[in-house]
């Protein structure tokens, strides 16, 4: 797949316009081809590394303007705005919303500045959830100076032989004369973990399973060893909210830990090598459900790109409390609640079982075509705090159908248009009509009565 950071037709446009040259004109000094150039300008074509250093050269261009769309958080970052109920009776789709980007992405940073000025503060700056994950989806949930990072102390920890428990303990007593201690319940009721400098302890819970254990070690060594280059990311979100700060910060702490559980390279090869097969990754890297979804949402190193994976955590009651759509295109996820259509919802009652189901936004009931559309995705139920008996989520993973054909999980799954799953991305949101499980109205489209028949859904509304 071609790299999106370089599907920048718009900025290459405005270059050519502002020189005042003609599509041949450009191409020459580039020593391309008008058509290659033309191409590149519509988007049907990416920019090459070369083509981007006689653009430097030629012209004084900065390539930092690349990427532009990152400061509004890219597609994903514009879909939570236009999510707002004032837009509802648009039903701008996700697709709209990346030609939007694609075409005029000075203009969708116009709309996404004026929009961020006048939203209301709740759901701005008084929000410090909306405002650590902002800043994630501005770096599209890499972070390549940590992976790098994690990569050398897993190689240092030799992390790929023997067990990861004992090499993050060893780490522990040799960098920092700390010991690992696992205590009863009844004496850490209410932590996790503990570090206890008195005592020279990093004291865990006996109530953690042993993948929540390994992950709480390594995020005892990441804050130890890692604390400033986080501190310099932390510092350089320019987060004025002190919870959001906090929150961002946890957010890079964890990505650190994973990284080093599941060191970049190992894992992608790993991933490549079993088909993305979620229980064999589990129990390759002695790691949850959770932890394998969380990775698997960040891998976008240049020139080594995993599969776009979004990833999101649900409660008993439908609502979002993790959601990361990095590179994904499903919509539904964007949303903050989950459609009761959704087999996610399932997954509370199976106990642990992998549940797999193929949806998509508008499936067509008798299309006959083959060509794959919608999301793959895959739920579990897991515990929250890694703790048997604490509280219960659903964790679900997915990626495009015409992406996930290969994967281990797809086996047996039909992924022809006509047998998906309809779905939306939450009633108030979803302008789907006759759907029987539709428990409240959409926002602003007038509802419809008619007092001579009662139709099968709740509530009818009128189309626009």
């Amino acid at each position: 797949m071609a790299d999106d950071a370089l599907m920048v037709g718009p900025s290459v446009r405005r270059v050519r316009k502002r020189e005042g040259l003609t599509q041949a004109a450009m191409a020459a000094r580039l020593s391309i081809s008008p058509s290659y150039l033309n191409l590149i300008e519509r988007n049907q074509r990416s920019l090459s590394a070369r083509v981007v250093m006689a653009l430097v050269e030629e012209f004084a261009f900065d390539p930092r303007t690349l990427r532009e769309d990152e400061t509004i958080g890219g597609v994903s970052g514009l879909m939570r705005r236009l999510a707002d109920e004032r837009f509802a009776d648009l039903a701008i789709d996700r697709e709209e919303a990346e030609e939007f980007l694609a075409g005029a992405p000075h203009v969708a940073a116009a709309f996404a500045r004026l929009y961020d000025g006048a939203a209301p503060r709740s759901l701005t700056e008084a929000d410090p959830m909306a405002q650590a994950r902002a800043e994630i989806e501005r770096w599209r949930n890499h972070f390549a100076d940590l992976d790098t990072a994690a990569e050398r102390m897993a190689d240092e920890m030799r992390l790929s032989r023997g067990d990861i428990a004992l090499a993050l303990t060893e780490r522990l007593r040799e960098r920092h004369q700390l010991s690992v201690r696992i205590l009863p319940r009844e004496v850490m009721p209410d932590s996790l973990r503990r570090l206890d400098l008195h005592a020279r302890q990093v004291q865990l819970s006996e109530m953690l399973t042993p993948a929540s254990r390994n992950f709480q070690l390594a995020l005892q060594v990441t804050q130890l060893e890692q604390r400033g280059e986080i501190d310099s990311l932390a510092k350089g979100a320019g987060l004025e909210d002190e919870a959001a700060r906090g929150l961002f910060r946890r957010h890079l702490e964890g990505y650190f830990a994973a990284a080093l559980i599941m060191p970049y390279g190992r894992f992608l090869r790993a991933c490549e090598a079993t088909g993305y097969d979620l229980p064999v990754l589990e129990r390759r890297f002695n790691v949850s459900f959770e932890q394998l979804a969380h990775r698997l949402t960040t891998l976008q190193r240049v020139g080594q790109r995993g599969l776009p994976f979004f990833m999101v955590r649900i409660d008993r009651a439908g609502q979002f409390s993790k959601n990361f759509v990095g590179a994904s295109t499903a919509r539904f996820a964007d949303s903050d609640i989950a459609c009761p259509l959704w087999d996610a919802h399932r997954a509370f009652e199976r106990g642990g079982e992998l549940i797999v189901q193929f949806v998509a936004m508008d499936a067509i009931s008798g299309d006959e075509s083959d060509e794959p559309g919608g999301w793959l995705t895959m739920m579990r139920s897991v515990e929250g705090s890694g703790a048997p008996g604490e509280a219960r989520f659903v964790v679900a993973l997915g990626i495009e159908a015409v992406l996930g054909g290969d994967l281990a999980q797809a086996r047996g799954i039909s992924l022809r248009t006509a047998d998906a799953t309809g779905i939306g991305p939450g009633c108030p949101s979803c302008y789907r009509e006759g759907c029987v499980q539709r428990s409240l109205p959409p926002h602003r489209r007038p509802l419809q009565f008619d007092p001579m028949r009662r139709g099968n859904t709740p509530f009818e509304f009128a189309a626009r």
